[in-house]
């Protein structure tokens, strides 16, 4: 069994690379990452690996004193929310390095990821092929074919254009990226015991205040209300300059954490908004990248019937 991405097998045939990986067991998960990695640093390429805590130890035991050429990232931390991955770790990992070829592992999808995260998931490794259009980088995405659902790996198939397994490497015939990102702007399930209040412009003090008391109430410790404050005001000030004018702001708890959505009735067309590093977009979204940055979670819902946004923070 051979699983080499980045070797013979696998030359760059575009500017982005962007190939899952899946595997079984440690064997396979060293067989398909420590060549790719050698590859790249034999190359000159700068290499970053952003995976799980346990598959950190895992490559830097495997590469031996080859690991000290290789910016570690625990994607567990990092990438604890899929919307902050893009331009948190992977852009700012890419634009750092510009003169060449980047290559980078990102693992953001393991055994343990929420029924809540993975929408926001699917949507990020569908995203990854937008934000990197004509880039000149190759981010490997592994996936633990024991430990993920079918769909999980179905989904895989659609955005990622090229698949590797234990019989090789392939072209994807389900590669749809714009599917997922579709399918996945699913309508939010209504909650149980949201406290609630409706926004404009004038009111934005009295709702940074209203998130504040609530989530103080609901649990959040000091810091995380300075959070909740700063991405509520980002939120409804958004709305109220680009949603309508006004909004409705609701707060409750859910799996040990505590929610806050932000609804209006604007519509986000750009499907990166919020995701690109700040200062490179011309259509806005540096509100929503400031959430990201600050929050847990965050799922998004948008249409022509409105936007929903929902930040949610660990108690």
């Amino acid at each position: 069994m051979s699983l080499r991405p980045g070797g013979p097998e696998v030359a760059p045939r575009d500017a982005f690379v962007h190939p899952a990986l899946f595997y079984h067991g440690d064997e396979e998960y060293l067989a398909g990452t420590v060549p790719f990695i050698r590859v790249g640093l034999d190359a000159g390429e700068p290499v970053a690996v952003a995976v799980p805590g346990a598959r950190l130890t895992v490559l830097r035991d495997a590469l031996g004193t080859a690991a000290g050429g290789v910016t570690w990232l625990d994607m567990s931390e990092a990438g604890r929310n899929p919307g902050r991955i893009i331009p948190g770790v992977l852009r700012r990992f890419a634009d750092r390095h510009t003169a060449g070829r980047v290559r980078i592992i990102g693992e953001p999808i393991w055994p343990g990821r929420s029924a809540a995260e993975y929408p926001a998931c699917a949507q990020h490794e569908a995203l990854i092929n937008l934000a990197f259009e004509g880039r000149e980088a190759t981010i490997l995405c592994p996936y633990d074919l024991a430990g993920l659902d079918a769909v999980v790996i179905e989904d895989a198939h659609a955005t990622h254009p090229v698949v590797i397994d234990r019989n090789g490497e392939r072209a994807s015939g389900d590669y749809a990226p714009h599917r997922v990102i579709r399918d996945y702007n699913r309508p939010l399930p209504e909650p149980s015991g949201a406290v609630t209040m409706s926004f404009d412009l004038d009111a934005l003090p009295l709702v940074r205040e209203f998130a504040c008391r609530w989530g103080a109430r609901f649990g959040l410790g000091a810091d995380a209300v300075g959070d909740l404050e700063l991405a509520v005001n980002e939120l409804a000030a958004n709305s109220c300059l680009h949603g309508g004018g006004t909004g409705t702001a609701r707060l409750w708890t859910e799996g040990g954490q505590v929610v806050c959505e932000v609804r209006d009735t604007g519509t986000i067309t750009d499907p990166l908004a919020g995701r690109r590093p700040a200062g490179m977009s011309p259509f806005g979204g540096r509100g929503i990248l400031m959430v990201n940055h600050l929050a847990d979670l965050v799922r998004v819902h948008t249409g022509p019937g409105g936007t929903t946004i929902r930040v949610y923070l660990r108690t």
